[in-house]
């Protein structure tokens, strides 16, 4: 199977690549990275949709936009936003705790896109619930900067240090792509750290969970 991925990041190229090699090793990855995307969509460059939609029109395959700011416009352009199957599973795991959720982001441009999309997950789920909204923007560099162990690293430790004032919480989601190497040095907080990228392979390969 082919499946194009569309980034605004290089760094997602090999993590992708990576874990398609431990989950799905005949999938074919074809990646279009632009950088410029996200800032422009920062700006709300009105070009950018049409740009992504020829994008996608080219495309091989079904197409997995892997960048949260996008994400709405990836939407409505009928595409998988990354973090779409992880937005359901936080909605169910917090409907079935009857708990609250935290939400780690890093870009101020994530949060309302976002929040969005977990509170219609959350409302399919027939659950109200208090989404705690961490911002952790002040490690942002050090992805931009290639450093991404320390960046994992700091983020593990500032929800570890913050999710003692969140005690109603049932589970960490973390909003970016980026983040998802902070999830393995989360074992042992309690509740479930969700991140996007394995679920979202795995949707958009229509493989198991």
């Amino acid at each position: 199977m082919t499946l194009t991925l569309l980034h605004t990041a290089e760094a997602h190229r090999a993590a992708f690549d990576d874990l398609a090699a431990q989950i799905a090793p005949e999938a074919q990855l074809r990646h279009v990275v632009r950088p410029d995307w996200l800032s422009r969509a920062q700006a709300a460059d009105a070009a950018l949709q049409g740009e992504i939609a020829q994008a996608v029109r080219e495309a091989r395959g079904a197409v997995l936009c892997t960048c949260t700011t996008l994400g709405p416009m990836a939407e409505g352009l009928g595409i998988l936003r990354i973090d779409a199957p992880m937005m359901t599973k936080a909605a169910q795991i917090a409907a079935d705790a009857r708990g609250d959720i935290v939400m780690a982001y890093c870009l101020d441009s994530t949060l309302a896109p976002s929040a969005a999309l977990l509170d219609r997950a959350l409302e399919r789920a027939g659950h109200t619930a208090r989404v705690h909204a961490l911002s952790l923007g002040q490690f942002w560099p050090l992805f931009g900067a290639g450093q991404i162990a320390p960046f994992h690293a700091v983020i593990a430790s500032a929800i570890r240090e913050n999710l003692s004032a969140a005690p109603g919480a049932a589970c960490v989601v973390l909003a970016q792509a980026s983040m998802a190497g902070a999830a393995p040095l989360l074992a042992g907080v309690g509740v479930p750290v969700l991140a996007a990228p394995e679920m979202a392979l795995r949707a958009a390969l229509d493989l198991p969970n």
